[in-house]
């Protein structure tokens, strides 16, 4: 945004900046923090519809409470792009995302206004009424806000933490920032009057005279005040002719209000401050406010991955018509379709990821054979077990990192049972600009340990086909099958299935001199290691294990008893990953060689491109160039 153009936002540096301003002025400041969001994103990609919805919401809450001793908690934190605008970090904000950059979500450790890190969804009630609690037991004056949108309200943490909450007096103030659905219909202006009415300062007097009352008439026990709470909402219910869950928990329900009128939000949540214990607050927003093509297509905007015409949406960087490689989610979601079409107990399954894992292939040729459960991942491999039981073959598709919430389940509805269930893990190993709650690296070290699992890792596109064919062949049981995000290396990716004896690996190439053991398509980064030390004149081996789990003994005999110099490589965590096991191996067979494992080290890695992070961990060709010779001059 031209900045002779901005009356206002170019000097807003905090919240008490924006306070400054007359409450007239708040709608310009919305239009501005819009434009500017658009802006930056224009020229520096990234998650878009969901910040531009809740821009007024965002100028609302900043306006109204007193971050950061109030405690504003976002869910799904790509809302929080105008919240990290407003919060000083507007002049950074071309640094989104990039390495070394700001975060792409709320991050603790960037600002003291982030009352919360979050990049996995639904987790903003719980912390929010941990927050409040401490607050209550400190003897601080808190008010603390939960922002959580419709899709994290799906999950099963933000039902536990609501229940929780309604056993409390806790001053939580949850706001439902609903974009897509309704929980209760909108009936119009006469829902407006319910709002004016439940928010006002006469009614809340006149509900707290009523306590008083009561209080001296000895009859204010804790059951008259959960009767009187009743009688409220039945109230509301025979006029409005409806109810919603939050009332029949006894949480004070309010909307649904406009959350693109900014000046109706500073009203109500000026109103709701004053309200003491556990409330929702229910707006109604447009994903992709204020940019048509956003408003038009959600989904495609949710995140945008190119630069792009600010004015019209299209992209500047021209569609190159060269033959690519395609996407590995492209791979899958194209293969399950081949499969399900010969095997008819196929069932495809992804908890709200339907396009980012191309299940939605599926979902359009099989409809009935294809099920989006939302963000609910312990579901959807608890569903997933119950189909297995039943006689089906369930490909459940998760991103690794979210793979991780349901972990309990794995081990317990599914490996405990030994049912065949396939789970294809998306987005495995370092993801890039999202960062550290997005990378999938913990995968093959959290599952390696779980009793009755296959759990593999291919080289290429065609390997995926023939692990994903493998899998659905009878009597197969757990698998796991994990394969990383963008494009592969193959453009004839639609190869003949073969089938893959599990726990088998193999040599791609003999050699004397030092030995390379890689899992997964940082497999095929290797090989161009390889040519390079080659050219210097080492003799170089290569060996893909493919599977971590069961391991491939009788190859790694072969290693132990040829290599004395080994290095293990891995897009995931070195702790307890495929370098470990090898060296488990190692020490269970006594056999000794210098096994340097190469991967991701013990910490977490934050954003940037996926080369730039590959570098950090020394797993780029550079590194693994620069480890090879120091080992070969041993």
């Amino acid at each position: 945004m031209n900045e002779e153009h901005s009356r206002f936002l170019k000097n807003i540096d905090s919240p008490a900046d924006l306070k400054k301003l007359d409450e007239q002025d708040l709608p310009v400041v919305c239009d501005e923090l819009r434009e500017f969001i658009i802006d930056v994103l224009s020229c520096n990609p990234g998650h878009f519809g969901a910040s531009l919805g809740v821009v007024e919401l965002t100028v609302a809450l900043h306006y109204v409470f007193n971050a950061p001793e109030d405690k504003i908690v976002w869910d799904v934190g790509h809302q929080a792009y105008g919240h990290k605008i407003l919060t000083g970090r507007r002049d950074v904000f071309h640094t989104n995302r990039k390495y070394k950059g700001i975060s792409g979500f709320p991050n603790i450790f960037e600002s003291k206004y982030d009352a919360y890190g979050v990049g996995h969804s639904s987790t903003s009630i719980s912390a929010a009424l941990g927050m409040a609690i401490a607050a209550k037991k400190a003897g601080k004056e808190q008010q603390t806000v939960a922002v959580i949108g419709d899709g994290a309200l799906t999950a099963g943490l933000a039902f536990e933490g609501i229940n929780n909450l309604a056993t409390t007096k806790a001053n939580v103030l949850i706001i439902l920032n609903d974009n897509n659905m309704a929980i209760d219909p909108n009936v119009g202006g006469f829902s407006e009057y319910l709002v004016d009415i439940a928010t006002s300062h006469t009614y809340n007097r006149i509900r707290s005279d009523v306590f008083k009352a009561l209080e001296k008439l000895n009859l204010a026990s804790e059951r008259s005040k959960d009767l009187i709470t009743k009688v409220n909402n039945n109230i509301k219910t025979l006029f409005a002719k409806q109810t919603n869950v939050f009332e029949g928990l006894n949480i004070r329900y309010f909307g649904p209000v406009d959350g693109h009128d900014v000046l109706r939000l500073v009203h109500v949540l000026n109103d709701l401050k004053d309200i003491p214990g556990p409330k929702v607050l229910h707006i109604k927003t447009k994903k992709g406010k204020g940019f048509e093509p956003a408003e038009e297509n959600q989904t495609a905007w949710h995140a945008v991955g190119t630069k792009f015409d600010k004015q019209t949406g299209k992209p500047l960087e021209p569609v190159k018509d060269v033959k690519s490689p395609p996407k590995f989610q492209d791979v899958f979601g194209n293969t399950i379709v081949e499969l399900a079409e010969k095997n008819e107990k196929i069932i495809g399954i992804t908890p709200a990821m339907p396009t980012g894992s191309s299940l939605n292939i599926m979902m359009e040729k099989m409809p009935d054979r294809a099920f989006d459960v939302g963000i609910a991942e312990q579901h959807a491999v608890t569903f997933s077990a119950g189909l297995a039981i039943s006689g089906f073959l369930p490909f459940c598709n998760i991103y690794s990192s979210f793979m991780q919430r349901a972990y309990d389940q794995v081990i317990h509805d599914v490996a405990l049972q030994k049912l065949n269930v396939v789970f294809c893990l998306d987005r495995g190993g370092l993801v890039g600009a999202d960062g550290a709650t997005h990378h999938g690296v913990y995968d093959l070290a959290y599952l390696r340990s779980v009793p009755n699992m296959i759990v593999c890792s291919p080289l290429d596109e065609s390997e995926l086909r023939n692990l994903m064919y493998t899998a659905q062949l009878p009597d197969q049981g757990t698998w796991a099958i994990r394969y990383p995000r963008g494009k592969g290396s193959m453009i004839e990716w639609r190869t003949p299935f073969e089938e893959i004896q599990p726990g088998k690996g193999r040599k791609l190439k003999d050699g004397k001199g030092l030995a390379f053991l890689t899992i997964g398509p940082i497999g095929k980064k290797v090989e161009q290691v390889i040519e390079k030390l080659e050219a210097e004149g080492h003799s170089i081996a290569h060996y893909d294990m493919r599977f971590v789990k069961p391991l491939d003994e009788e190859l790694l005999h072969e290693v132990f008893s040829k290599h004395k110099k080994i290095i293990t490589v891995e897009d995931g965590t070195i702790v307890g990953g495929m370098g470990t096991a090898v060296v488990e191996f190692m020490a269970d067979n006594n056999y000794f060689a210098i096994v340097r494992r190469m991967g991701v080290p013990d910490r977490f890695i934050e954003h940037g491109t996926v080369q730039e992070l590959y570098h950090e961990c020394g797993i780029d060709k550079e590194g693994l160039i620069n480890a090879a010779r120091e080992l070969l001059e041993k």
